[in-house]
């Protein structure tokens, strides 16, 4: 029912005197793990009183007047606002619907939005709604469901699974679940439509899995090609034997107590088409790394051992046998690793892309030269608290003409005679210095001379001065810079 307004027009029943809609509550199960409120300012420009002159519907080229989405049904009683309760006078047949719900200016418009703005607007309207849910719209997107949210608690105090269908409309190919057990991964099975064959991706953290929850989660899931376990500490090596299938392509496993050579073992013999391991884990030794045979050899382009201590040189030399084609290595936080183990990758793997060396204490500036010689392909190069790192080193590495990214972030030794090395490398995109604590504002203001730099991080750098900042923004105005 609707009010009459000042002319005597209905005055629609939806629009409060502040000008907003009033959204109704998501009833299709997106919990609050992945919907963020959208700002007043984004209702506002959603929600507008409708224009008074009627005008004519712009081209799909140009911009589309922020009053024109005014132009709809009302979500609350399906009224064109702004528009009379009786039916409309007769027009020509091939009328246009109204700009707010045409589908086709819609979805050109829905592009322009961010996540969390789209699931503010998809509680505007069924319209709206309709168009949203489309898989198109939320493709690369990762829904994070946390146990508590899995339920509803109904008033007799007993709980009931939440309704996935949202999530089903949308086509989601990837869930990550934390603190959920063996239980609640069996009720997400069996209430989401797609959990058979259209989920690709699944990530379990601080969960509770058993061998037995793991087992009947990949033998179920068929589609899982990608396989994440973070801070699961209930399942073993025996779990690993039982449950991995030849299917997975992607596999990480970190901060799991219970993951030692054995599952370096059952991951080698059991999933002959990997293609990336991302591996932390505190009791691996370099026993684990001779189990690679030559299927992971050639399939397996990817390899990140992070903060595996146990590590030494024997272990690279394994790892340089079994995996040849490597493109992205990381021995970040592998503390035994020096420079003869860095030597043995420029050597061997110069197929490399990417190498992490950060936290690696016993690095120098003989390592540097290493890959500054043998890796004429790496594009990124992380060195985060590698504090034997120098000047000297960095003039090695400005010598490597495909360098794109450099991280330097909290080497300690790196001085301002060290940055005029880098002002030859005009290839470089991105540049971290964060924390280097003897860089001045003079040396850092010689870095304007890389005009293609996309991102400069200064973060917890004394020498970044306000001024400099200042000073960047007018001679670097294409370049990211993170204070």
């Amino acid at each position: 029912m609707s009010s009459a307004g000042v002319d005597g027009d209905p005055k629609p029943p939806c629009l409060p005197r502040n000008g907003l809609v009033k959204l109704p509550g998501q009833p299709n199960g997106l919990g609050a793990a992945s919907i963020t409120k959208g700002t007043p300012a984004v209702k506002n420009r959603l929600c507008q009183p409708p224009p008074s002159p009627a005008l004519p519907p712009p081209s799909l080229a140009a911009p589309l007047p922020r009053a024109a989405l005014a132009g709809g049904p009302c979500p609350s009683v399906g009224l064109p606002l702004g528009g009379p309760a009786s039916a409309p006078a007769p027009g020509p047949p091939a009328e246009r619907p109204p700009l707010a719900t045409d589908e086709k200016i819609l979805n050109g418009l829905f592009w322009y939005f961010s996540a969390c703005e789209k699931c503010v607007l998809a509680q505007v309207c069924r319209a709206w709604r309709r168009v949203l849910y489309q898989p198109k719209f939320w493709a690369g997107l990762t829904p994070v469901l946390h146990a508590k949210e899995l339920y509803n608690v109904l008033p007799g105090g007993e709980k009931e699974f939440v309704n996935l269908q949202g999530f089903a409309a949308r086509g989601f190919e990837g869930f990550c679940l934390v603190g959920v057990s063996d239980l609640d991964i069996c009720e997400f099975i069996d209430n989401y439509a797609l959990s058979k064959k259209g989920v690709k991706a699944m990530s379990l953290k601080r969960s509770t899995i058993t061998d037995a929850g793991l087992e009947v989660m990949l033998e179920q899931m068929q589609g899982v090609v990608r396989l994440e376990l973070s801070g699961c500490n209930d399942f073993t090596e025996a779990g690993l034997w039982s449950s991995l299938s030849a299917r997975i392509t992607s596999l990480s496993v970190s901060d799991c107590i219970n993951v030692a050579d054995d599952a370096i073992a059952a991951i080698s013999q059991l999933l002959p088409n990997l293609t990336e391991l991302s591996l932390q884990a505190y009791h691996v030794t370099d026993t684990a790394l001779a189990y690679f045979t030559a299927r992971q050899g050639h399939s397996t382009h990817t390899l990140r051992l992070l903060s595996c201590w146990e590590i030494t040189n024997h272990g690279v030399v394994n790892v340089v046998h079994s995996l040849p084609n490597l493109t992205a290595l990381s021995l970040s936080g592998c503390s035994k690793v020096t420079d003869d183990g860095v030597e043995l990758v420029a050597e061997n793997l110069r197929k490399l892309r990417s190498l992490d060396l950060s936290w690696c204490p016993r690095i120098t500036d003989m390592a540097l030269e290493y890959v500054a010689c043998d890796l004429h392909r790496l594009e990124e190069l992380v060195l985060d608290r590698c504090v034997r790192i120098t000047d000297t080193g960095l003039s090695y590495l400005s010598t490597m003409s495909s360098l794109r990214s450099l991280y330097l972030r909290w080497c300690c030794q790196v001085q301002d005679f060290g940055l005029k090395h880098l002002l030859a490398m005009r290839s470089l995109r991105l540049l971290s210095l964060a924390g280097c604590p003897l860089l001045t504002t003079t040396g850092l203001s010689g870095l304007v001379q890389l005009q293609e730099l996309e991102e400069l991080e200064l973060t917890n750098c004394p020498g970044a001065t306000p001024e400099l900042f200042k000073y960047f923004s007018q001679h670097l105005p294409r370049c990211l810079v993170i204070e």
